[in-house]
């Protein structure tokens, strides 16, 4: 609310009275809230909560965990060396559990592709029969310090980013990023699909782990982003210019380790081809960096949001590991030639945990570009990140807006703030075809359920 110099009304939440005040030449500032509404119990555990000096505490704890982490890359390696869990016949996805007959389209062709590109199955019909049998074990990449993109398939040939917090020493894993188009994070499974995804698992693996290993201290990845938000990025949908900085890095390793050119240049070519090549290494950054949260006593503080294509899943700080889901929303938004909103799959993916670690939708302002994307107006990027900020603890000391007289980013996103304010996170994403094996269609925008924070709020306990 921007009051004026002269004031002589406060208008409070009553919309009728705006116009007499415009008639008259009145000076007015309009602050638009409305009181809680719903379950009283429920509204009053609200309150208990808000008023409670352990969970201020602890939120404040959160706040500083969010701000003082330092994601940094210190390696790329295949996903079975670095986590244990993932063995023969098993395979992670994005957002909370889903059983195999739960799955959505894009999340089963993903599923039924990794199997083809690990030699479980000689093609997509034996693959899906291996999945409907329960021969593959499913679970969530989040269960595992794992996130990835859209179906969020890893499987254990997969080469991932190796990101390390130095400030609390926690790890967390994402797969390389495909590129657009047909690739098996939106369900796709053809053979240019799977030749891909081997060239990535034999030569660009482990050409980046060479090059990664070459530096003395690892790339710090907060920096990186931390321009990147300077040059019109918000690293969630747009990553042009981290991509741009993060290959300037990796070029220069390249010529110290590599001695083929051509090979430097193939590399090359893939990566500059690709302006979202650095969204999965940052979602790795975000991972740890939500992770030094988890299980925090008493925060109310957001540690997960993520989705199948199925149900959005939330996990907050103070709840440790419990989930609390609803019905996945469909994005409304922009589509490629030849699809429409009757296209369009439920929402998937775990990259929504670059907002819980202040970037992407929260972050939009610094990306006016964006819109262009998936829909809307620049002023509409400004809206929606102001919006986030009164759902949030505090603005980020890293992560600046230009746009914003360089506001720090939304951080810390409070489930106690999005019940009483009743404003709900806000969520860019890519839009996957909800038939398997078609890959993306479009992008667009949606709304966090409130039903998840409800659950959230009814759960929690101060202890």
């Amino acid at each position: 609310m921007k009051i004026p110099e002269k004031i002589e009304v406060v208008n409070i939440g009553l919309d009728r009275f705006i116009d007499a005040f415009e008639d008259t030449k009145t000076q007015y500032a309009n602050y638009d809230w409305k009181p809680p509404q719903g379950d009283p119990e429920l509204l009053a555990k609200l309150d208990r909560l808000k008023s409670s000096e352990k969970v201020k505490a602890a939120n404040r704890e959160a706040y500083e965990r969010l701000n003082n982490s330092q994601p940094v890359l210190i390696d790329v390696k295949q996903a079975k060396d670095v986590i244990p869990q993932l063995k023969e016949k098993v395979i992670f996805h994005a957002g909370p559990p889903v059983k195999w007959e739960n799955m959505c389209g894009p999340v089963k062709g993903a599923a039924m592709g990794a199997c083809i590109y690990e030699g479980w199955a000689e093609n997509i019909e034996e693959a899906k029969e291996m999945c409907a049998a329960g021969e593959i074990d499913f679970s969530p990449c989040h269960h595992h310090n794992a996130v990835g993109p859209m179906a969020g398939i890893l499987s254990p040939s997969m080469y991932v980013w190796v990101v390390k917090n130095k400030t609390y020493g926690n790890e967390a894993y994402c797969s390389l990023n495909e590129g657009l188009g047909k690739v098996l994070r939106f369900g796709a499974y053809s053979d240019e699909v799977i030749e891909r995804l081997k060239w990535m698992e034999k030569v660009l693996g482990p050409n980046l782990s060479k090059a990664v290993r070459a530096t003395e201290d690892g790339i710090n990845i907060s920096n990186i982003t931390a321009q990147a938000l300077q040059m019109g990025d918000e690293c969630h949908n747009r990553n042009v210019a981290a991509t741009g900085l993060f290959l300037k890095q990796l070029v220069k390793l390249f010529l110290e380790v590599i001695d083929d050119k051509k090979l430097i240049l193939e590399l090359v070519n893939f990566i500059s081809g690709n302006d979202h090549f650095y969204l999965n290494v940052s979602m790795a950054a975000c991972k740890t960096t939500a992770d030094s949260i988890a299980g925090l006593k008493n925060s109310t503080i957001v540690s997960v949001m993520a989705r199948n294509g199925t149900e959005i899943g939330l996990r907050i700080a103070g709840s440790g590991d419990k989930w609390f889901t609803a019905e996945a929303g469909i994005p409304k938004g922009l589509f490629f030639s030849g699809f429409t909103q009757e296209d369009a799959n439920p929402d998937l993916g775990d990259s929504t945990i670059s907002e819980i670690a202040a970037i992407g939708g929260f972050a939009m302002a610094a990306a006016p570009a964006i819109v262009k994307f998936v829909g809307g107006t620049a002023q509409d990027a400004i809206k929606y990140t102001k919006e986030m900020a009164s759902i949030t603890h505090g603005p980020n000391r890293k992560f600046q807006i230009p746009q914003l007289n360089f506001m720090g980013t939304p951080t810390g996103l409070d489930i106690l703030k999005v019940l009483d304010t009743g404003i709900a996170p806000f969520i860019n994403t890519g839009i996957a075809h909800k038939n398997p094996g078609i890959g993306q269609v479009g992008a667009g925008l949606l709304r966090a359920p409130m039903s998840c924070f409800k659950d959230a709020l009814n759960y929690m306990e101060v202890k």
